[in-house]
């Protein structure tokens, strides 16, 4: 089962589908469950790992947030739907600038799946966008 599918199922999406919302709502799933994990592998590591568990977290939080929201196609309500990827955007950045200070196997995947997520959203955002003007 695919989530893409899905929301392109949805009766109000239609032709409507915007690719690009789709692959962030997949990888925002992701990545929620990934910076989880990093916040819990981070848990287990010697030394003070707080800053890497708190954005982490809030990376995780917002993430999770994206996937659901953005789901939603009923009503479409595209305004929260942008100000949740820009946060997800900064959440995500934030997140994977902090992992990268780790020499770990969780830290650095951690990172590569926020800045996938960074991309996405970025892409996503800049889709409804220009679906808007036209």
């Amino acid at each position: 089962m695919s989530i893409k599918e899905m929301i392109q199922d949805h009766p109000s999406v239609g032709s409507d589908y915007n690719d690009e919302l789709g692959e962030a709502v997949k990888h925002a799933m992701y990545a929620a469950a990934i910076c989880n994990s990093c916040v819990d592998a981070c848990n287990a590591e010697q030394g003070d790992m707080s800053e890497c568990i708190r954005k982490c977290s809030d990376a995780s939080d917002i993430c999770q947030a994206v996937s659901t929201v953005a789901a939603r196609r009923t009503h479409g309500n595209t305004v929260v739907i942008k100000s949740l990827l820009e946060a997800c955007i900064i959440a995500c950045k934030v997140c994977a600038e902090e992992s990268a200070k780790h020499d770990n196997p969780h830290c650095n995947r951690c990172e590569r799946m926020c800045r996938e997520v960074v991309e996405d959203c970025t892409k996503a955002l800049q889709g409804m966008v220009e679906h808007a003007r036209s």
